[in-house]
């Protein structure tokens, strides 16, 4: 029995998980005739039928869901080597996979990818936005190289703080406490928006204001921006972090600050076995440059 080579792995893979050829072939870089005879190539060199196909589904038969979590940590590993060997001939050149929590990237990244392409022009953010359980998994699974986070991650994983983000209430502009320049988290719990479960902005906003889930209505946000709409709409009030206040400065909302300054601690989370630990210090040097002057600002 021949061995199956990795770019056999790399298509067995990729039909596995679209479980449509066109797609598999488009995410390989092949025409759809090349990878199916790939397919049926490796099937007999390996004695086994891989899939079932119709007209209208592929299905994995039983021995290709049983061989399918073993060709996706080959190939994990594989790139794993690929990685050490580029790092060691230069760690801040090529792809950095980069995880954001979907509450930071939009106004984050503005402000970042400018300074990096200047300091690193060979160094390529590939960015991924995402709630942090999410984030989590796929930096233990090798999918992202570092992951920007706003709580602590555990085990097997590192964390290095990059700078303390304050809140900021956000109000509608008749709202009774928006007259005051300083407003108390707790005041805000009667008519409190948050942002769906998984987010941990909704989480920390609830924990500042001393509400529960209970305590709140039916309302529930998917994104900070849907969040600052509906407060803007009167719905009711909502934190914001510190980097967003730019963006609504234009709309129908009053910006104030917090008599408890709260605030949550951005993170960069990382593998303790990342080779590549050159690129992550210019990542988290810049990071920290490019957030002083904005959160400067907002104080």
């Amino acid at each position: 029995m021949h061995l199956p080579s990795l770019q056999d792995l790399r298509y067995f893979v990729a039909v596995a998980e679209h479980l449509r050829f066109s797609r598999a072939a488009e995410a390989c870089h092949v025409t759809q005739p090349t990878l199916s005879w790939q397919i049926r190539k490796l099937e007999e060199q390996l004695g086994v039928r891989l899939f079932e196909r119709t007209n209208k589904r592929v299905a994995l038969t039983a021995i290709a869901a049983q061989m399918l979590p073993h060709a996706q940590r080959t190939l994990l590993e594989a790139n794993a080597i690929a990685t050490l060997a580029a790092s060691a001939s230069d760690p801040l050149a090529g792809p950095l996979k980069l995880g954001v929590i979907s509450t930071l990237a939009p106004y984050l990244m503005p402000l970042l990818l400018g300074p990096l392409r200047e300091r690193y022009p060979k160094l390529t953010i590939e960015l991924t936005e995402d709630v942090t359980h999410s984030l989590i998994e796929q930096l233990r699974a090798q999918r992202l190289d570092a992951a920007l986070i706003a709580t602590e991650a555990e085990g097997d994983l590192q964390t290095v703080e990059l700078f303390r983000e304050p809140f900021l209430a956000v109000l509608p502009q008749t709202h009774p406490l928006a007259k005051r320049k300083r407003i108390p988290e707790e005041e805000l719990a009667p008519d409190l928006l948050v942002l769906a479960d998984g987010h941990c902005l909704a989480a920390q906003s609830l924990t500042a204001c001393g509400a529960s889930r209970s305590d709140l209505g039916g309302l529930r946000a998917a994104s900070l921006e849907t969040l600052v709409s509906m407060v803007e709409n009167g719905y009711g009030t909502t934190l914001a972090p510190s980097l967003a206040a730019n963006t609504f400065q234009n709309r129908n909302v009053v910006l104030r600050q917090l008599s408890g300054h709260t605030s949550r601690t951005v993170r960069l989370a990382s593998r303790k076995t990342f080779p590549r630990q050159k690129a992550l210090r210019a990542l988290e040097e810049t990071v920290k440059s490019a957030v002083t002057m904005v959160l400067q600002r907002t104080r």
